[in-house]
């Protein structure tokens, strides 16, 4: 992995993640703080914003998205379907609606997505990351891998208690 990468490569993301954080704590501020309720409203914001990217160049994202993803690599109708999956997630989390299934299939998601960055990681390959999809050009490190199991953690956190 390039080691080059300054702050200004993930000023996109931190952005994001920052409005995704700011979300989270109004929400929480407004109802009184509820760690589950926070997981929930952190994964809708997220799911919700980084879809949205993702859709804005559905194409761009889809072959951005094969370079490391499992199943992308081997089925572009399911790189064009992820954006989708994600958003669907997104309001799940926002509504409380079918909360436990959006954990089973957050955690599978996060599990298939956190293995295929690591193998990418491993491997060294310097490839831009699709999680805000073909709109910006974020290059795949760490970070990377940390988002998918930070947001499959919160998902398996949910299920078992």
């Amino acid at each position: 992995m390039n080691d080059h990468y300054t702050v200004k490569n993930f000023l996109p993301l931190i952005t994001i993640i920052s409005i995704v954080i700011a979300f989270t704590i109004a929400r929480q501020l407004s109802a009184g703080f509820n760690l589950t309720n926070a997981m929930l409203d952190f994964m809708a914001a997220f799911f919700i914003i980084f879809a949205t990217f993702k859709i804005i160049n559905l194409a761009g994202f889809a072959m951005a998205y094969q370079e490391y993803d499992l199943i992308a690599k081997h089925s572009m109708l399911y790189a064009y379907a992820y954006p989708f999956i994600e958003l669907a997630l997104g309001l799940c989390y926002l509504f409380r609606f079918q909360v436990r299934i959006a954990n089973w299939i957050t955690l599978i998601l996060m599990i298939i997505g956190s293995t295929g960055v690591a193998i990418e990681l491993a491997k060294g390959r310097e490839i831009m990351c699709a999680c805000l999809g073909a709109v910006f050009k974020i290059p795949m490190t760490y970070v990377t891998l940390a988002e998918d199991l930070i947001m499959g953690s919160m998902a398996l956190f949910m299920l078992i208690f």
